[in-house]
């Protein structure tokens, strides 16, 4: 994509001493931001179109040959996917990374020798915090947690769009579907699965000032993790529900019903969300520029239990939510929370 070849063209020339990063051009962060979800876009509705219509012009081995490649590779984000260390480096990630800015902070070492499922806590509106740490190296992941491969879980539908799954699984996304993450956690060790365990519906609760996670009914991961031995990590992402201000609406509102309606249709909420402008003081849909900081917690170790019982589910469940809890108190104020602001589990 062409911001992609301008950010390359700028780094360029700062290596050369040409242009020094304090001479970026103005808003150039802000449009290395639009990147990122404009590119979906461009693939959906620009390139698609364009494969389907080289289909019908001499042309037409190339989309041809995609498709039977599709089919044949339908399985692979099922199976570990195929990430893409070129891509995951790209120079536009560490952009986002410092529009906000964006960082990671680590508690405790993990060990290569097992397995991981981390919890990513709030869903936020885009998840510009999990993204950018998991998904890219911009926060330098790989040094901060050597011999660790990360895979952050998404929505199954999105690796069945052509070009926009191959996408998604070059910067690390699996699929959050149950074979993808048992594969994962079954095939070697090193493996780090990262689930939004609140789900699109913890997305209406991303307002600024407030810290609510759905969590208390969410235990299908913790089921997982026993089936396979795999570590549970808690996080939480501070900052992440500070990026944008959102319009909420009344339970009995045709709005509210509209958007129930869409999440059952689509998978996700219609959020009406804004932030700020590329002019000062205007209102856009620019995210705030405001710190965002994701601290990874210590490991819970559990045991391998291939038929876990509904007690032994709840109990790591509870030990889960209290190592949240405590890993929210202890960095709260350091990260722009207030000292008698509590996390609270719906």
């Amino acid at each position: 994509l062409w911001l992609e070849h301008c950010s390359g063209i700028f780094a360029s020339l700062r290596l050369l001493g040409i242009m020094p990063r304090s001479k970026q051009p103005k808003h150039f962060h802000s449009l290395m931001l639009l990147q990122w979800p404009l590119s979906y876009l461009a693939i959906f509705w620009i390139l698609q179109p364009l494969f389907i219509y080289l289909l019908f012009t001499s042309l037409w081995p190339l989309p041809a040959l995609y498709f039977i490649w599709f089919f044949l590779d339908w399985k692979t984000p099922e199976q570990g996917g195929r990430r893409s260390a070129w891509v995951r480096n790209w120079y536009v990630w560490t952009c986002i990374r410092d529009y906000f800015p964006i960082t990671i902070l680590k508690t405790k070492d993990l060990s290569p020798e097992h397995n991981y499922l981390m919890g990513v806590h709030p869903h936020g509106l885009l998840t510009f915090g999990a993204f950018c740490n998991f998904c890219t190296e911009a926060t330098g992941f790989s040094k901060t947690f050597p011999g660790i491969t990360p895979h952050l879980a998404t929505l199954s539908w999105f690796f069945k769009i052509p070009l926009i799954r191959d996408y998604l699984m070059a910067k690390g996304v699996c699929s959050v579907s149950q074979p993808a993450i048992n594969y994962l956690l079954s095939h070697g060790t090193g493996n780090l699965v990262g689930i939004v365990v609140g789900g699109v519906g913890e997305a209406l609760q991303s307002v600024p000032n407030t810290t609510t996670l759905i969590l208390q009914k969410r235990k299908g991961f913790v089921r997982t993790a026993l089936q396979h031995g795999a570590y549970l990590v808690p996080t939480f992402t501070f900052g992440e529900t500070e990026v944008y201000e959102q319009v909420l609406f009344h339970k009995d509102s045709r709005m509210y019903k509209f958007q129930s309606c869409f999440r059952r249709i689509f998978g996700f909420y219609f959020c009406v969300f804004y932030g700020r402008s590329f002019r000062k003081h205007a209102i856009g849909l620019l995210p705030y520029s405001r710190p965002i900081v994701t601290v990874v917690g210590e490991p819970l170790p559990l045991p391998k239990v291939e038929n876990p019982s509904q007690e032994m589910v709840d109990k790591y469940h509870v030990l889960y939510m209290d190592a949240l809890y405590k890993l929210f108190e202890q960095h709260k104020t350091q990260y722009g929370c207030s000292e008698t602001q509590k996390l609270l589990f719906l």
